[in-house]
């Protein structure tokens, strides 16, 4: 028997319909769509490994949106468990948001009255280490903070860039080297060392090996093919003494200036004079310290020239247009714009000495010094960091390491890591 519904029961039951979508409308919409992982200083317990989740993100193929100025840099990406899951294992903050509040906070951020802006980071970056093979990862403070943000990086030493292995990676750290071949002008105080002298002899044995007769000469070839993958589009960022030490290896190419107790003859008469400044990145009028005994390669460095008491050593982050100046707004994001100084073989860098071009973005006014400074070399991005350790005020040879489970927070790091996301960003096509 066929069975007929009326018009009311119809209309009864599109209306139950309706309410049911409704509901389910309304409760999926309570529902995250969104996790953002805030960077202030109030609402993370852990900005280190904060980055290291939003690597490792990235590596799963997901996009994230990196808020720059937004609650001191947040970042914003796909609500997934997985990824909800690591955050509590890492012990990282996090907040679920549903679609109108994410909206929201993007509509802020778009506001042209809002010095903010949403880069979207597209691709994990591939890392190299420019380092000895054995060196720990508490030597160099980038591979203690990529260690403990978990961010995987592969280590490459002289060998390996020679062979212009460098064309495998997107970003390359320098580790504390001294490409002038004057193995750190560490010969006064530690020449007689165990440590200083099997030093020298491996990096003899290296350069022979390489087919080189000096070693200022094979640090010179590495720092040209460093030079190569820079102008060529590649992403490197420095520390401490690798900064001026790679700028003067560049102005001296073809010129010796090692003394005899560095390569077996006298350095080049008058070679001050021969010095090229068109071949660096950053620094230009610089004069070399000639002196074997003293500890210091040359006028870039600010060390020996500071006079600020521990206690009221800072430097202040630069503020950029977000919107306008993406790239060097990405390098200072922080959760505060006044960072602890820390020293080192090269401290900061003497503004004399920096070119024009060259963007500060961090420094100390009262001393008249930059900490932190940025690039562009043909295709590429450089980036110098001056000092050693950002929570190691004054490292020295054969101290302990730091331990960065009691610096979760530290501002000196989280600039490092930001250098680490740069190359992730989607690239804006410049104009030529």
């Amino acid at each position: 028997m066929m069975m007929f519904r009326s018009k009311r029961s119809t209309f009864l039951c599109s209306r139950h319909f309706l309410i049911y979508l409704l509901f389910l409308g309304t409760m999926y919409s309570s529902f995250g769509a969104y996790i953002l992982i805030p960077m202030d200083a109030e609402s993370q317990q852990n900005h280190l490994k904060a980055y290291g989740i939003t690597y490792w993100t990235l590596r799963k193929d997901l996009k994230v949106k990196w808020l720059l100025n937004y609650r001191g840099g947040s970042f914003l990406m796909p609500d997934l468990e997985e990824i909800k899951k690591e955050c509590t294992i890492r012990g990282v903050d996090y907040e679920v948001l549903n679609d109108t509040q994410a909206n929201e906070i993007l509509a802020e951020i778009s506001s042209p009255s809002k010095n903010m802006e949403a880069v979207v980071l597209e691709k994990a970056p591939k890392i190299a280490v420019y380092s000895p093979k054995g060196n720990q990862p508490w030597d160099d403070a980038v591979t203690m903070v990529l260690t403990f943000a978990e961010i995987p990086y592969e280590t490459v030493y002289d060998k390996e860039v020679l062979e212009d292995n460098l064309i495998l990676y997107d970003w390359l750290h320098l580790h504390h080297e001294d490409f002038t071949g004057q193995y750190g002008k560490f010969y006064s105080s530690y020449r007689a060392t165990p440590w200083y002298i099997a030093e020298k002899a491996n990096a003899e044995k290296r350069a022979k090996e390489l087919g080189y007769d000096k070693v200022s000469d094979e640090k010179l070839a590495v720092a040209l093919k460093i030079r190569d993958y820079v102008v060529g589009g590649g992403f490197m960022f420095a520390m401490c003494s690798a900064t001026d030490s790679f700028e003067i290896a560049l102005s001296a190419e073809h010129v010796d200036i090692c003394e005899p107790m560095f390569d077996g003859d006298p350095s080049e008469p008058g070679y001050q004079s021969k010095i090229d400044f068109n071949k660096t990145f950053a620094f230009t009028d610089f004069i070399l310290e000639r002196s074997p005994n003293v500890y210091e390669f040359s006028s870039i460095d600010m060390t020996r020239k500071r006079r600020i008491p521990k206690t009221t050593d800072y430097f202040t982050l630069m503020d950029f247009s977000a919107k306008w100046d993406p790239i060097p707004t990405m390098l200072c994001q922080n959760h505060t714009a006044l960072v602890k100084g820390f020293m080192g073989q090269t401290t900061a860098y003497d503004p004399r000495n920096i070119k024009s071009n060259v963007l500060v973005l961090g420094e100390n006014k009262t001393n008249s010094e930059a900490r932190y400074i940025h690039g562009i070399k043909g295709k590429g991005f450089f980036t110098f960091y001056g000092g050693h350790d950002p929570e190691d005020y004054q490292h020295r040879v054969g101290d302990p390491k730091t331990e960065l489970e009691l610096h979760p927070n530290s501002p000196g790091y989280r600039l490092i890591l930001n250098n680490v996301l740069f190359p992730a960003a989607k690239k804006k096509k410049q104009k030529t």
